[in-house]
């Protein structure tokens, strides 16, 4: 640990295993599990022995989200000659550029951590793991792969198995040994595989520099666990491996002013570098000191030197080579490399292998008399319009589908900055659409810095008629792509995030009415867009025409994505907000909550599902604006039945009770509300539950006597109908709220119902055992009837029963008024 001098040590915990394992298998696969994410479990073999290990792996935006069962990036289990699970490698959790996300912000940064901060220089090459096996198998493999499958790590896990056995050679040392010393250690050897003979990045690595430079030990812990600098540099030394340059400072000031330093010319200790690797403790989201890490990495001048590595792939390939950064410099470059080419067909092939980028490079630099950080300062002493010059003409593109939350992330943009923002489906025009959709943008860009082009733009052909339409008339703008990532194999967890969004919200969508059409029509729609969605690839047109790509997860919550564009902005474009700070966390909260709340929809379209478009003639998908009673179309479609009767309360005054009840809590009594609240999962309305359609037989009385009224107050004035599509009012209900209880799956208030009148009769009751408010669930196969079991549970057993049952007594006189009414089925 970055604090102690001694080695830590603790062996492996069934029980915490089998844990974490059970939390993984519970997400395995496509579809999401409950805890929100979702994992990939591949089984390998290992060379040399009968064991066989399942590697665990994560998408990286999943690391954000708070429960996860481990945060380890690069994972590998398996089970004991006992019969136990155990881990066998272990990486280290996954951790975050400086700015990228909230906790690693140098106000949190400097909040949260403690000394002292080992930095440690961030070498250039790709990741190795190195364990030991019980059998006394020495395991060395990649982030996700043992070297014995034909996929892009293989290469790479078998090319560090070779420098591993030269390291050990040199010192007169054993696999065997080397795998039960660490399996003594209960650690995985964590280190960089830095070879240009093998395959080049862009720093550059000479014979006598490459090999494996051992930069972290880690304890095989669900846990991050890892070993001091100074611990990590003597098994280096004994094992015969290099070592990674590092330095130690006592305090987060010292930290920044020494970055900010490096970060002016790129250069520590006479070479260059990417940036460090901060090694600390933080106390973030708990009491506890933890180790922790984070990254400060230098965007320049490697992000140019990756622009001209495309460049010459471009002109090898016969395209032209596409750039809109450091213009100048390029072109130069441009014509050094179709020089040095010309004629050399060994020499392009094998720059096309990775091999010869950076000697072609330092040969330019070395023409001109030039390192790269001084190209970097003359630019910017000559005010050349690069991202960090960008004051205004900005254009942000979103690319997804319907339910990804784009708009609410451009209604929450257009709240903190003031910017503008054109929805595609406010464009009315019969012919030219897409060109009036192009000119509303550009008539944006007059009045503010920048704007949102809020339209899905899933295809290609959409992304290039925007782009070429806006140069037309303002050439010097700036896209920025926010593209919502659809990975096919993540088709399942999107359609489920994604439906359950356009569901709920009903008919306050533009183009998707979704309690006027019915579910099947809407899942048709939207099938539809995500059967057609082209992903960006900047190495093609039209996406070569986008400044930068900010990826976003289609299934996260709008506020994490929020953060993530902010952040990207900020770091890419600085003087494009002015003298305006980074928003702080509460003013994003307020943002998402506001767009999230006030949204209302004026104008809206009509986008027909695959039956519409195959003539179907019927009275089922009937247009929106002939519709009768309660939203229903007129015409031969039946009448939508009542699907239960509630007490449906106000969610502002609902909202403003939890974060009253959560506000001075700990952190562990918070856990869950803030879970909650982070992904979205607190539900958008509120209700109690007296009596749905399933249990009509049971409690017939009860029933008959609500649908009569339902009946009743439906067909006596068409004003009983409200205009939002809902079913007419049958009363009001005061509900008082007593206390709240939750487990790791649902959250609920349990509550007690009250005639609306002191002394009138009790018209209204439920039929459940404890009558309640759900609050929201873990994830979205949770179901909320799940709550009726939980207080069943509570009311049994309380607090101390089993499935660590949680509770608030709700102080004071606490009662809502509500309104009764029958909600209707959806279709």
């Amino acid at each position: 640990m970055a604090h102690q001098q001694n080695a830590p040590y603790r062996p492996q915990d069934v029980q915490e295993v089998s844990d974490m394992l059970r939390g993984l298998e519970g997400n395995k696969g496509k579809g999401k599990g409950r805890g929100g994410f979702s994992c990939k479990k591949s089984t390998f073999d290992v060379e040399g022995s009968n064991i066989k290990v399942d590697s665990w792996r994560m998408q990286d935006w999943d690391y954000k989200k708070p429960n996860l069962p481990t945060y380890a990036r690069g994972l590998f289990t398996t089970t004991n000659s006992k019969g136990q699970p155990e881990i066998v490698v272990r990486g280290y959790d996954k951790f975050f550029n400086h700015g990228e996300t909230r906790d690693t912000e140098w106000r949190n940064v400097e909040n949260d951590t403690r000394g002292p901060y080992e930095l440690s220089v961030k070498e250039n090459g790709c990741i190795i793991f190195i364990s030991g096996l019980e059998d006394g198998t020495l395991l060395v493999c990649s982030k996700h792969s043992t070297g014995y499958r034909s996929d892009t790590d293989v290469s790479h896990a078998k090319a560090g198995e070779k420098w591993v056995d030269r390291h050990l050679a040199a010192v007169g040392r054993t696999r065997q040994q080397l795998a039960m010393r660490l399996r003594e250690m209960n650690a995985t050897a964590v280190a960089e595989l830095c070879d240009d003979d093998f395959e080049e990045h862009v720093l550059q690595y000479s014979p006598d520099t490459a090999g494996l430079y051992l930069h972290g030990i880690n304890l095989n812990l669900p846990e991050f666990a890892t070993y001091p600098h100074h611990l990590v540099d003597r098994f280096a030394d004994d094992w015969g491996m290099k070592k990674t340059m590092y330095l130690i400072k006592d305090t987060i000031h010292e930290v920044k002013r020494f970055l900010d330093g490096i970060g002016e010319t790129g250069h520590y200790a006479g070479r260059d570098t990417e940036g460090f690797v901060i090694r600390c403790q933080s106390k973030a989201h708990t009491d506890q000191w933890h180790d922790w890490f984070f990254k400060y990495k230098f965007e320049e001048p490697y992000l140019m030197y990756r622009q001209w590595r495309e460049c010459t792939k471009a002109v090898i390939a016969g395209r032209e080579p596409k750039y809109k950064k450091h213009k100048k410099i390029t072109e130069d470059y441009i014509s050094f490399a179709r020089q040095q080419l010309h004629g050399r067909q060994d020499l392009a092939k094998a720059y096309m292998a990775n091999h010869g980028i950076i000697k072609l490079r330092d040969d330019f630099l070395a023409a001109r008399g030039l390192k790269g950080s001084d190209i970097i300062r003359q630019e910017e002493a000559n005010g050349e319009q690069e991202g960090s010059a960008v004051t205004k003409n900005v254009i942000l593109v979103p690319v997804a589908t319907i339910g990804c939350g784009k708009t609410t992330v451009a209604l929450a943009l257009c709240k903190l900055f003031g910017w503008g923002h054109v929805q595609n489906d406010n464009i009315t025009v019969k012919k030219g659409k897409p060109q009036a959709f192009a000119n509303a943008c550009c008539k944006a860009l007059e009045d503010h810095p920048a704007m949102i082009a809020d339209r899905n733009n899933h295809q290609k052909r959409e992304r290039q008629q925007l782009i070429e339409d806006v140069t037309k008339t303002v050439p010097n703008a700036h896209f920025i792509c926010l593209q919502y990532v659809h990975e096919r194999g993540n088709y399942d967890n999107i359609r489920q995030a994604t439906r359950e969004r356009v569901l709920s919200r009903g008919d306050n969508h533009q183009t998707i009415q979704a309690n006027t059409k019915g579910s099947s029509e809407v899942v048709s729609i939207m099938e539809g867009f995500m059967e057609r969605f082209q992903p960006v690839n900047q190495d093609s047109s039209p996406d070569d025409g986008f400044d930068l790509v900010v990826n976003l997860d289609p299934c996260g919550s709008s506020r994490d994505n929020l953060e993530t564009v902010v952040n990207a902005l900020y770091a890419e474009y600085p003087k494009l907000f002015g003298d305006q700070d980074m928003p702080s966390a509460d003013d994003m909260d307020a943002a998402v909550d506001g767009a999230l709340t006030n949204y209302t929809v004026d104008i809206k379209h009509e986008i027909k599902g695959r039956d519409d478009r195959r003539g179907r003639q019927n009275n089922n998908h009937h247009p929106v604006h002939g519709t009768g009673l309660n939203g229903q179309p007129n015409g031969k479609q039946k009448e939508r039945k009542v699907e239960y009767f509630a007490v449906q309360l106000p969610p502002t005054r609902v909202n403003a009770i939890l974060e009253a009840l959560f506000r001075e809590a700990s952190p562990e009594v918070a856990r869950m509300y803030h879970t909650l609240k982070s992904q979205r999962r607190i539900q958008a309305e509120f209700h109690v539950t007296l009596i749905h359609r399933a249990n009509a037989g049971e409690h017939a009385a009860l029933w008959d006597k609500l649908s009569e009224m339902h009946a009743k107050a439906s067909t006596s004035a068409a004003a009983s109908t409200s205009s939002d599509g809902e079913s007419p009012k049958l009363g009001k209900c005061k509900v008082r709220l007593e206390r709240l209880v939750w487990d790791d799956r649902v959250m609920a208030f349990l509550v007690r119902l009250s005639p609306s009148e002191e002394g009138g009769e009790m018209l209204f009751t439920s039929v459940n055992q404890a009558p309640h408010i759900t609050v929201g669930t873990a994830s979205a196969d949770i179901k909320p009837v799940e709550a009726n079991e939980l207080l069943g549970r509570y009311l049994r057993e309380g607090v101390r029963g089993s499935g660590g049952v949680q509770e608030v007594v709700v102080k004071g006189m606490v009662e809502l008024e509500g309104i009764v009414r029958g909600v209707l089925s959806k279709h």
